[in-house]
């Protein structure tokens, strides 16, 4: 089997995850893992699906069929596995109040560490009490055998003193 990871973006609306789940079925392959969210009437996910290697060719010309439906692009699939076998795993929460360029400051942060993000949510909403917004991550990353966690976390530490944010570690 190869592995192909799909890329989908289109216009919201009922049965798009089943008519790629029904392509995908169609040509051998199997749905294994994948994230998939509507933001603001766009609908975009990220699907991993294995399919058998003389079939792959017929199954990304029957999803570039789907143009006008949905954008779906399949990109081969990297042996990554192996390597998150032996990283280990690294969980977060951000929140404070928003204001452009968190993201990029944590993010940053993390890859002067050596650390990659493996899935990451982000949310902003009306603060209760204040009535400004708030901002809100979760973060889920993989930490390389060689990258000492506790300066990992005593990054982020600094990190939020400076731009003035909670970061809750746990996984």
């Amino acid at each position: 089997m190869t592995t192909l990871v799909l890329t989908i973006v289109g216009d919201d609306r009922q049965g798009l995850v089943a008519a790629v789940a029904d392509v995908v079925d169609a040509h051998g392959g199997n749905w294994e893992n994948s994230q998939l969210a509507e933001l603001s009437g766009a609908f975009a996910g990220i699907v991993e699906v294995a399919v058998p290697a003389h079939r792959v060719d017929e199954l990304k010309a029957a999803l570039r069929g789907m143009d006008g439906l949905l954008t779906v692009t399949a990109h081969p699939g990297s042996g990554a596995r192996d390597a998150e076998a032996v990283a280990r795993h690294f969980g977060f929460r951000v929140l404070g109040n928003d204001r452009p360029g968190i993201v990029r400051e944590v993010s940053s942060t993390l890859s002067a560490q050596g650390v990659s993000i493996e899935r990451m949510t982000t949310e902003t909403r009306d603060a209760a009490m204040s009535g400004g917004r708030l901002f809100e991550a979760t973060i889920a990353a993989h930490v390389p055998p060689a990258v000492d966690i506790d300066a990992v976390q005593a990054a982020l530490e600094q990190l939020a003193a400076e731009i003035q944010v909670d970061v809750t570690v746990g996984d």
